[in-house]
């Protein structure tokens, strides 16, 4: 990002007004919050991401108990092919949501 004071090298004369000093100060403060504006976003991506991972930990949790289950009692186990299919669309489909490229 350019350096606000960077505007006035020909003319430094000029940044030595009240009206240019208040402006140049308002122009840090944008930055600053333009900054921490950034700052959020990335870290709610990473809410979203950790959500996501949970949600995927707990299908896989369900499924492992599926699996024992089945065995327990005699049946045939479950072919997990669909259930990888459904979890790659819910993957894409919440990156997708919430603008994470994996």
């Amino acid at each position: 990002m350019k350096n606000p004071r960077e505007l006035f090298k020909n003319k430094p004369h000029l940044l030595e007004e009240k009206e240019v000093e208040d402006l140049l100060d308002y122009c840090i403060k944008l930055q600053d919050e333009l900054i921490d504006l950034k700052f959020d976003q990335k870290e709610s991506k990473q809410l979203i991401m950790l959500d996501m991972l949970k949600e995927v930990v707990k299908a896989c949790e369900s499924a492992e108990k599926q699996q024992k289950e089945f065995i327990r009692f005699g049946l045939e186990p479950s072919d997990f092919e669909e259930s990888i299919s459904n979890l790659k669309r819910f993957l894409t489909l919440r990156c997708r949501e919430n603008g994470i490229w994996l």
